[in-house]
């Protein structure tokens, strides 16, 4: 396993082990252990898959309070992550950072919470699959703006099939600070 270092920190890459041969592959998506030695051991309660076609933007979702970690992976096409700081009092506050994930590349990303979350899919289809530190909590459901002008993500896809949910969200300037996770040192 091999665990990349992103311009936002706490925000990795996991690269597995692949062995293959002729008849397909194989490969731990997740070890503890392993994770643990490299300073990571979040405690997953609830796993989730979702399937989208081209140009579908999800996100930028996040949980406060109760926030969620994820781990997050892709097993059937293509898709670019986003991963966006929103902790009140973060040094990093308001950056970004993304990865592509794939079936082929079968890299993993870790977003700890606190962070905003989200992704578009690249492939005509893709089946993408997290793991949560938390479960859903519908009251603490929030997200912000996907092109908010502040955090300047530079998406690949310029106009995203959203949902009204995702189509309504407000700029990260707009929300309250008491609705934003607080950065803990």
């Amino acid at each position: 396993m091999k665990v990349i270092e992103t311009g936002l920190p706490g925000c990795l890459v996991i690269e597995p082990q692949v062995f293959g041969d002729e008849r397909g592959f194989f490969f731990e998506s997740f070890n503890h252990d392993k994770l643990a030695a490299h300073g990571l051991s979040p405690a997953f309660v609830q796993g989730n898959v979702s399937s989208s076609s081209r140009g579908v933007l999800r996100g930028l979702h996040y949980q406060w309070p109760n926030p969620q970690g994820k781990y997050v992976s892709v097993v059937q096409g293509e898709v670019w992550d986003v991963a966006v700081d929103i902790r009140r009092g973060s040094p990093h506050f308001g950056e970004w950072t993304a990865v592509h994930l794939s079936a082929d590349n079968k890299r993993h990303f870790w977003i700890p919470e606190g962070f905003a979350h989200g992704f578009v899919t690249l492939s005509e289809r893709a089946v993408f699959t997290y793991l949560c530190t938390a479960t859903y909590d519908g009251d603490a459901d929030a997200g912000v703006r996907w092109d908010d002008p502040s955090l300047a993500i530079d998406w690949p896809v310029a106009e995203p099939l959203l949902s009204p949910k995702d189509a309504r969200a407000p700029l990260l300037s707009g929300i309250d600070e008491n609705r934003l996770p607080v950065f803990m040192p």
